[in-house]
Formats: structure tokens, sequence, C-alpha cells
């Protein structure tokens, strides 16, 4: 029971001693390794987590050499941080490049596989930006922390900063992904299959097999991204 007690005040005294350390320490990072979370400032924080965790867990961990530790720890991410800012080709070693994932109202499939990330994540993540019809995309960039970033084309941006209403649907329903029909949404229509390959043929497509995403408004009209669409001009973006 005294030993127990002994340990209990030694795991406090380390709360009330690291956690003011740890706070000063993450102050002096700076803000980007909170904010962001580029991939060296992730790790970063993953191992002070674990180095913290560790003193606060286990009274018998020297408690001196994890406060050097965190010091330590730190000083390194701020030198890393100026290394970067300093040296584009060190930044470039120690975090992601920008990808661009839309273009002109297009999925690029090899650009997504690249970063491995589904159809299912794109979408999910323009309906995040209130994006709900990927035709309205001039230009959709998965950063280097993960986040999405969207230039909508000029007409719809335009007619939103107005407060003009377009009387055109601004929502779009994902009909084929890599290949694969969702006859649910051609039924949902009162469509049928015949009724898409008419239009996947007046576009000079053969099967859905060569689709990477289609989308049909309430209007019918499909939005189509190919498999192997190598006529997309891709901007060049960089960190």
């Amino acid at each position: 029971m005294e030993e127990t007690l002994k340990d209990i005040l030694i795991v406090f005294g380390r709360i009330i001693t690291i956690l003011p350390l740890l706070l000063f320490i993450t102050i002096f990072m700076g803000k980007r390794a909170i904010g962001e979370l580029p991939i060296f400032d992730f790790l970063i924080i993953i191992t002070l987590g674990a180095v913290v965790g560790a003193d606060i867990a286990d009274p018998s961990i020297q408690h001196i050499p994890t406060a050097f530790t965190i010091v330590v720890i730190g000083l390194l991410q701020r030198l890393v941080a100026n290394w970067k800012i300093s040296n584009h080709k060190i930044g470039k070693l120690l975090t992601f490049e920008p990808t661009i994932v839309v273009q002109d109202g297009i999925l690029l499939k090899q650009n997504i596989k690249s970063i491995r990330y589904s159809i299912d994540n794109i979408l999910q993540m323009l309906r995040e930006k209130d994006v709900f019809d990927i035709s309205d995309v001039k230009t959709a960039i998965i950063e280097a922390n993960g986040s999405l970033s969207v230039l909508r084309r000029e007409q719809k941006q335009f007619l939103e900063d107005m407060g003009i209403k377009r009387s055109i649907p601004s929502i779009s329903y994902p009909l084929i992904l890599d290949g694969k029909i969702y006859h649910n949404v051609l039924q949902y229509f009162d469509l049928d299959e015949k009724w898409l390959k008419q239009q996947l043929s007046q576009q000079g497509i053969l099967s859905s097999q060569h689709v990477f995403f289609a989308a049909i408004n309430e209007n019918h009209k499909l939005h189509i991204s190919l498999k192997d669409d190598t006529q997309i001009k891709i901007p060049p973006i960089y960190n």
C-alpha cells in the first residue's frame, strides 16, 4: 500500500512537471507542427506522445532523461523546419508533394491511385467542401497534409459570389465506379443499361470497363472520367 501510494505521488509529480515542459516545447516548435501536421511533424508528435506517456505511466523510468529527450526532440523539429524553409530539396525529402486528383472535372486515376486514395475518398472530401457535382471543379488537390483544396470553375464561382442560384441541378450521382455500373442509380432515374450503352457509344466509349468514374445529374447528363485519358493537361504544382 505504501509502495502504491509512493508510485501515485511520483506519477502526479511527473504530470505537473512534464506537461508544462511539453506545452512549452510545442509552442516553441511553432504553429505549423500542430495545424498542418506534415509527415515529419506527425512523427515528432507521435514520438513526443510515446516518450511522455511512458514517463508518466512507469515510475521506474528516469524522469530527468525524459525531460532532456523532450527538449532534444523539440530542438530537432525546429532545426529540420528551418532546413525545409531554406532548402527545397530537403523539404521534398521530408514531406509529400501535393497531388492533383481532379482537373477540369475529370478524376485522374493514376494520381489518385498513386497516393492510395479511392474514388469514394475523393467524393467524400469534395462533399465536405460543398461540391456535389464534380463537373463544377476546375482543379482539386490533395495537399501534403492529406487535406483537399478545391478551385471551382470560374462561372460557378462567379455565380456563387454574386448570390445567383443556377437553374441547372448542382448535384450528380455516381453511376459507374472503376467500370462497375450501379443499376440502382439507373432505376432511380427510370433508365436502363441499354440507355447507358447508347450514351457511352455517343461519346466513343465502347464499354463501361473503360470508365473510371461516371456521374449523372437530374437532367440525365453524364459526366465521365476515363481510366486512360492521356489528353488531360495537368498543371505542375509543388509545395
